[in-house]
This record gives structure tokens, sequence and C-alpha cells, in this order.
């Protein structure tokens, strides 16, 4: 067995690669089949993922538009009850960002609305392979002469006003903790998760080491009876995990794994959202061990963004 420090780390160098680098990125973490990323991998597996409905991977990328339209159209796209997107009205269009999904499931639902067929003609003309299946440029409506759609690049959304930056700018971050603290963090509905999945990664692999890997107790100091209680509790665990895993499946023997387990998983909302999360989860009333990873982080995220 492993005993590992939480961590996190803020996803900049995604934030500086493509759409689709993102999303096989944070989707490959579920299987733990990060050795499989080559430099042309990432496309046949957005395809593949949108293919087969996942669609909580399309969530791990957003696209912000900056849309010039009259008043009716806007109304329009509001009586669509659009999900999942934040939008800043202005004096002539508004400001617009969603995940890939939203973009898609927006579409599947309102595939008449010149609005929509207009946003969409702009990023599949950048991204076609995001929507195959869903929207089809060449079958579209013309664009509206009186619509005009722009991809707005991060750059300009970091040098955006706070009232906007706030709100447009998301932030992916991958935390390496125990489970305890995920089933606290997957609480926060208006964020994205991907996780690493028990059911599917087999520990007894050599890319695992051939050994479950745990989060070192913040409760327990090394060297006193009840830290040696919880290893021997966690060597017990790990040998029939592995003795489970001889004569079933990852899925039925990962039923014996404790919350002590360490997991990855990437965490995505934007800056609003996180200052809640900050908020909820560095308070004395917050788990320790929820507190012992947040608090870090919520240094560095105001060190990013004083303002916030």
């Amino acid at each position: 067995m492993r005993i590992v420090d939480p961590s996190f780390e803020i996803q900049d160098d995604l934030d500086r690669s493509s759409l689709a680098v993102r999303l096989e990125a944070c989707g490959r973490i579920c299987y733990k089949s990060e050795d499989k990323i080559t430099e042309d991998s990432a496309v046949p597996f957005v395809r593949k993922i949108a293919v087969h409905g996942h669609n909580s991977v399309l969530e791990m990328a957003v696209a912000t538009l900056e849309v010039s339209c009259s008043q009716e159209r806007l109304f329009e796209l509001y009586a669509c009850q659009p999900k999942y997107l934040i939008i800043n009205p202005g004096a002539s269009g508004f400001l617009l960002t969603g995940s890939i999904r939203a973009f898609r499931e927006m579409y599947s639902q309102n595939p008449g609305n010149q609005l929509i067929n207009d946003m969409l003609l702009v990023l599949a003309g950048r991204t076609p392979y995001l929507f195959e299946g869903v929207f089809d440029s060449g079958r579209a409506m013309p664009p509206d002469a009186e619509i005009a759609v722009r991809k707005v690049s991060l750059a300009e959304v970091e040098s955006m006003p706070p009232e906007l930056l706030f709100r447009h700018r998301y932030l992916g971050v991958k935390f390496i903790v125990n489970r305890a603290v995920t089933h606290e963090l997957v609480r926060h509905r208006p964020c994205s998760f991907l996780q690493e999945s028990q059911r599917y990664c087999r520990y007894s692999q050599d890319k695992f080491g051939n050994q479950i890997t745990f989060i070192k107790p913040m409760f327990y100091e090394k060297g006193t009876v009840e830290y040696s209680l919880w290893q021997q509790a966690m060597e017990d665990t790990e040998r029939l995990y592995l003795q489970l895993l001889e004569t079933s499946t990852p899925q039925a023997a990962r039923t014996v794994l404790p919350n002590s387990c360490k997991t990855e998983i990437v965490m995505y909302c934007n800056l609003v959202e996180w200052k809640h999360v900050i908020a909820l989860r560095t308070s004395q009333a917050a788990e320790p061990s929820m507190r012992e990873i947040m608090i870090p982080f919520a240094s560095e995220l105001k060190r990013r963004y004083p303002l916030l």
C-alpha cells in the first residue's frame, strides 16, 4: 500500500490547450488512462465520448461568446429556458459563457431558433467534432445579417472588469484527496465533476503498482496507537480487495474499500462559485480534512484574484 498527502493542481496547462485536449485530459482521469494520451488522441476520444452520451465530460470545457443582436432576439433566447449558461445582457447584445454540453443541448432542444443557430455556426465552425450528431453546418439555417457572434478568448475574459470576470472565468482544479472529501465536494450543484472510478480501475494492475493508495489521515499522528490501528485496517482492506479481484470484477471488489482511499477529482466552475465553495469549506465548522486542502487552495486563489 501507498500513503500520500492530499494535494491540488490548478489546470493552467489545460487552459492553454485546445478544447479537445482539455476534455480528454479530464475525461481520462475517470479511468486513469492518461497513459493512452498521444498527440492525435484527443479528437477521437471526444467523438467517442459524445457518441456514448457521456455528457459530464463535455461539461469540462466552456466557450464565451460576444453576441450583438436585438432585444427581441435575446428575449427569444430566454424563452427557450437555456440551462447551464451565464448571460450578461448589454446595450446592444450580451455576453454568454457555457459548456460544450450546454451548447449541444440548447441547440438540440431548439433547432429552429435563429440566434442559437448562429452561435453554433461559430462554435462548430471552429471545432466541428464537438458537435457531430447534433449540429451540421451544411444543413443549418443561413446566418442572420442582423446577428453578430464572436468567440471571446480566455485572455479577453481575464482582462474583463470584476463583475464579468468572476462570472465568465471558469477554473478547473484537480484534487487528490480521500473519498470522504469528494463526497462533500460533489454536493456543490453548479459545479462539474469528473472523478477516478473505482468501478473501472483495477488496482492490481502494474500501472497502480499492484496496490491501493490511501490518503494520510490528518486525525492521527504517525507513531501513535491510533495511526497504527488505521494503518492495520488499510493493510487488511488492501489484502481483501486484491483477493476479491482474483474471482470478481473491480466494481464488486470495491465494496470493501474505505473512505481513506485516494481519489482524483476534477472540479470545474466559475469564480463566483469557487468563492462560495471556499467560504463554506474553509470555515471552522467545515470537516478538518476538507479544510486541510481548501485553505491552501484558497490562499492561491486569493493571490491570483485579490478582488475575489
